[in-house]
């Protein structure tokens, strides 16, 4: 296999290594992704995932074209393919706790792809991002499309997948597709990852579930989101914040 899961104290490294091949994902890989993520979650200690290139000057070529090749002509691994990659992106899309993308060099196709269902994004100077089913011949799923719109806009969107362009970092940054470019965004991810760690975690991961929610199409509050609101005022975090706040002293959640 050629991802691996390192932990840091909170933060945890989900490292995609196929340097050889400029990270691109294998099926192997695609089923193996979600595993590790949700290792990550179960595991109390942490509380942000960065997703990021075991190599620097890597981040992700997208899915293994030579693969593609070999076995595209069978249905039943076509079929297992695309529910494997579905599965990926979505697990990084639902997961519990934030995910930040450190791009730290080219983010193509099924790389991309990834990217765009962590949180948040930041890139090197370098880095070079694409969507590039047009150049292939090939069709991205609904739900991977919308992960794009969601990002960018219908507009920049059809942009993006009608010409198969790679968008330096400076480009993906003024149309919304990473937040930050960062000379080493590893390093900036981490730094932004223990920022996120040190707050109520109960606040981060429920405002991270309900803008899921908005971003699938609920306009109103329901019962869920009622008691998230509501319940958080009879936590230990809301005691130990307020508490801080008292005596100008940081939180200790």
């Amino acid at each position: 296999m050629s991802l691996r899961l390192e932990h840091d104290g909170t933060v945890a490294r989900l490292l995609i290594d196929r340097p050889d091949r400029r990270n691109a994902m294998t099926q192997a890989m695609w089923e193996q992704l979600p595993r590790l993520l949700d290792e990550a979650m179960a595991d109390v200690s942490v509380r942000v995932l960065i997703l990021a290139s075991a190599t620097p000057g890597l981040f992700c070529a997208g899915a293994d074209i030579n693969e593609f090749a070999a076995c595209s002509g069978a249905e039943d691994w076509r079929i297992a393919n695309q529910a494997a990659i579905r599965a990926s992106q979505y697990a990084l899309a639902h997961a519990e706790k934030p995910v930040i993308a450190a791009i730290d060099g080219d983010c193509v196709g099924g790389g991309c792809g990834l990217a765009i269902a962590c949180d948040l994004r930041i890139a090197a100077p370098a880095a070079r991002l694409g969507i590039t089913p047009a150049k292939l011949g090939i069709v991205y799923s609904l739900f991977d499309t919308k992960l794009l719109v969601d990002l960018v806009g219908p507009a920049r969107a059809r942009r993006i997948l009608f010409t198969g362009a790679l968008h330096d970092a400076g480009e993906a940054l003024a149309i919304g597709l990473v937040d930050e470019i960062a000379a080493d965004p590893l390093a900036a991810a981490d730094a932004l990852a223990r920022t996120i760690a040190d707050n109520a975690q109960h606040s981060v991961r429920s405002s991270k579930a309900i803008i899921r929610r908005i971003l699938d199409g609920q306009a109103d509050d329901d019962l869920t989101t009622l008691a998230l609101f509501r319940d958080a005022f009879t936590l230990p975090d809301f005691a130990e914040g307020v508490a801080a706040f008292r005596k100008k002293r940081p939180p200790d959640f």
